[in-house]
């Protein structure tokens, strides 16, 4: 899974595609939030959006993921219903921002998919490459910021936003897969991250947000040549 993995990526495009990942419960959301307002005023046009979801038909598909029992789905089932909302997502949202020139920030992309069902649920990590060649044409961002932290903090992160949600069925599928689920996905994003210098960045999630945001804003700043 190293670099070659990397032949084709939003640097073809106009604009350019930057995702976050990690854990549940490191700050992916809020860091990507911030990082389209600094980014905005530096005069870029900034679509922010996520997976599972980011169109009206990947949204659908969401529901069934991010909600219900953790094993609702088998391995390979779950994959799948990812790879097609992630397919939706591009033809709808990123690739059209894209090719019109705006950057784009997603909150999740292949990454995850290799690191929850690839590594913690065991379906291989060849598996998940070769269908992603093939549904995606092999499409992967320009730059990568994955957020480092426990796996504990996260967790406990997770469930304090989770209770403030009202008015929905709660996505908490899968914080409650486990400590011992997300130490494996905390291992799995790292070894992930060390396949693919080139495009993924670690960044220490612990600490104070704005230091977070700091952090993250000096390494995108240094990638893209930004003052």
């Amino acid at each position: 899974m190293a670099d070659k993995t990397l032949a084709h990526s939003g640097s073809s495009f106009k604009g350019r595609f930057i995702t976050f990942e990690g854990g549940e419960g490191v700050g992916k959301s809020t860091q990507a939030l911030r990082l389209r307002e600094r980014l905005e005023h530096h005069g870029i046009e900034v679509v922010l959006t996520r997976e599972p979801g980011g169109a009206p038909g990947a949204e659908a598909i969401r529901g069934l993921l991010v909600t219900g029992g953790t094993d609702k789905w088998t391995p390979m089932t779950e994959t799948l219903l990812h790879y097609a909302a992630r397919r939706d997502h591009l033809d709808r949202t990123v690739l059209p921002a894209l090719r019109a020139g705006k950057w784009v920030i997603c909150d999740r992309y292949a990454d995850s998919t290799l690191a929850y069902q690839g590594y913690a649920q065991g379906l291989g990590v060849d598996r998940i490459l070769d269908l992603h060649k093939i549904v995606t044409d092999n499409f992967w961002p320009d730059f990568t910021l994955l957020l480092n932290g426990g796996a504990s903090l996260g967790l406990e992160r997770a469930r304090m936003r989770q209770k403030t949600e009202t008015g929905q069925q709660r996505e908490d599928r899968y914080e409650r897969m486990g400590k011992g689920f997300h130490e494996k996905l905390r291992e799995a994003f790292l070894d992930i991250a060390a396949k693919n210098p080139q495009r993924i960045t670690v960044i220490a999630a612990e600490g104070r947000v704005d230091d977070v945001e700091e952090r993250i804003w000096q390494c995108v700043k240094d990638r893209f040549g930004l003052e």
